[in-house]
């Protein structure tokens, strides 16, 4: 089966934006050249609030890259951080502390979509306009920025029917699948088995809370002795995280079966290189963080945003309807880490290559 490799129009468009990199931090507030201007009347003032970090993509990427759209734009913008650590409670409170603080939008990367309704409703009330980043929160949103997260589903779904072949009925797969309070969770999960069912047998299907690789190992090792090492063919991992854990699971059993992924975190592209990995899904950052500073710049100026920044509409969990931009997804494996992760700047070949890859990457190319 032929997996699409090919990005959209949009995403160029979006992801042709300027970057320039910002200082990451946590929990804080970052001014630019401006100084005291931006606290003034009319300045603008933004919320930036992001789940967690035990994905390395939002301290890493996220932070930075919507800090620096957002400077970009306007360099005394007022920043206020804040990282939940995987903390709904703690989120609510951040974004109690982020009203207090006098700002104007909020961009919101959920803990639990469901949870923070309340606190979106408070903004709402406030007049503070919510930029759902990456899940799509539930209450009065008034913006969602995103990738096709059904799509990611399929084609990691595709992907894993590929990859087991002729071996899908002689044995059984086992689906890990994200966190029941993330809602992107649900669209993955319903992606991949609208390419699965019918196609593989499903032996063992979890929920991880958290998205946590230490329960997703765990997981998978009760999985593999329920089902029997050799009657395990492949695995569904909804992301790269878990996969790690998966992977190291799968590696105590003795077992070499393909395993998908999701985010292109870098540790994921080594085990692709070498085998221990069958692919992951790349979504460009920069696009998707660009287009939420935009958006929260546009809001804070008081402006109503462009057809082109949310030309389709999402319905979230308590049936509001958002203005939304999704983003497609690309499928990486070891054929296009060259034309993907390297060409876009993500990781450099001398972050991937490392000594215990080299022989890997000198024979995918990327040598």
């Amino acid at each position: 089966m032929n997996i699409g490799f090919r990005r959209i129009a949009l995403v160029t468009a979006v992801a042709s934006l300027g970057l320039s990199l910002a200082a990451c931090g946590s929990a804080k507030q970052s001014t630019g050249s401006g100084g005291a201007s931006g606290t003034a009347a009319g300045a603008v003032k933004i919320g930036l609030l992001l789940p967690e970090t035990k994905t390395t993509r939002y301290e890493q990427f996220d932070k930075p890259l919507i800090e620096a759209k957002i400077k970009s734009l306007v360099p005394d913008a007022q920043i206020d951080y804040y990282n939940a650590n995987q903390d709904a409670t703690q989120q609510q409170t951040q974004v109690d502390t982020a009203l207090t603080k006098g700002d104007k939008v909020l961009i919101l990367d959920a803990v639990d979509s469901k949870a923070i309704q309340s606190s979106v409703q408070k903004a709402h009330d406030a007049g503070v306009k919510v930029i759902a980043y990456d899940r799509l929160a539930q209450g009065p949103v008034d913006a969602y920025v995103s990738f096709d997260n059904r799509a990611v589903g399929r084609l990691q779904g595709e992907a894993l029917v590929a990859a087991v072949g002729n071996k899908a009925g002689s044995g059984q797969i086992i689906m890990i699948n994200g966190s029941p309070t993330d809602p992107n969770a649900a669209e993955f999960k319903a992606g991949a088995h609208s390419a699965i069912d019918g196609k593989l047998q499903v032996g063992k299907e979890y929920d991880t809370p958290q998205w946590d690789p230490n329960t997703a190992n765990q997981e998978a090792a009760a999985a593999i002795t329920a089902i029997g090492g050799p009657n395990v063919v492949g695995v569904y991992s909804a992301n790269d995280g878990m996969a790690a854990g998966i992977a190291t699971a799968l590696k105590a059993a003795n077992l070499s079966v393909p395993l998908t992924g999701q985010d292109a975190q870098l540790d994921a592209v080594q085990r692709i290189l070498i085998g221990t990995q069958t692919m992951s899904i790349y979504k460009p950052y920069k696009p998707e963080a660009d287009a939420a500073g935009a958006m929260a710049v546009a809001f804070a100026q008081g402006k109503s945003l462009e057809p082109s920044q949310a030309p389709t509409t999402s319905t979230n969990g308590s049936g509001a309807t958002v203005p939304s931009l999704l983003i497609a997804p690309t499928v990486l494996t070891k054929d296009n880490i060259k034309s993907t992760v390297v060409a876009d700047g993500l990781y450099t070949v001398a972050q991937i290559c490392t000594p215990d890859y080299a022989s890997a990457c000198a024979a995918a190319g990327l040598q």
